[in-house]
């Protein structure tokens, strides 16, 4: 399958508009759009085949179920080899407080974004599942205040 797919201006405002509301019904989403509901329907399904569309999710306030304070921690693996890097991953994304992991070059090899109860539950995390794994050199933990989240993703240009 190719890095990137060719889309028309059709595609580009379903996915827009699913980005947006992706619980919109696909008689509404052919009306916004300006196109047939099997038609809409069929280009849906492309996208999702294509691999353009890879999932539907609801989004959560984490506060509200309980995990008030979200951090981010950024953390440093040694030696940074794959069979360490792939159980340590496995790792952090059977944590219920890791919302996200993202590798990454420079000082830090990982970001976990976590949401807790308490900070007494992000120090445990930080100590407990982190610091006391052999392969974690420094695990350092940024609070979050307020985050946003950006708009649709679309194709460059």
């Amino acid at each position: 399958m190719p890095d990137s797919v060719e889309l028309s201006t059709v595609d580009l405002r379903i996915l827009r508009l699913l980005q947006n509301d992706a619980r919109i019904s696909n008689k509404d989403l052919a009306a916004e759009v300006g196109v047939a509901p099997s038609t809409c329907l069929d280009r849906v399904n492309r996208l999702r085949e294509l691999g353009v569309i890879v999932g539907q999710r609801a989004e959560v306030d984490a506060a509200k179920l309980g995990r008030p304070l979200e951090a981010l921690l950024f953390v440093q693996v040694r030696p940074h080899r794959r069979t360490l890097v792939d159980a340590f991953v496995e790792h952090l994304l059977a944590l219920p407080e890791v919302r996200a992991v993202y590798h990454l070059t420079g000082p830090d090899d990982f970001l976990a974004h976590v949401a807790t109860a308490s900070a007494t539950e992000l120090q445990r995390l930080v100590l407990d599942e982190l610091t006391a794994r052999d392969e974690v050199a420094r695990v350092h933990t940024n609070l979050v205040f307020q985050h946003w989240s950006g708009g649709p993703l679309l194709p460059p240009g």
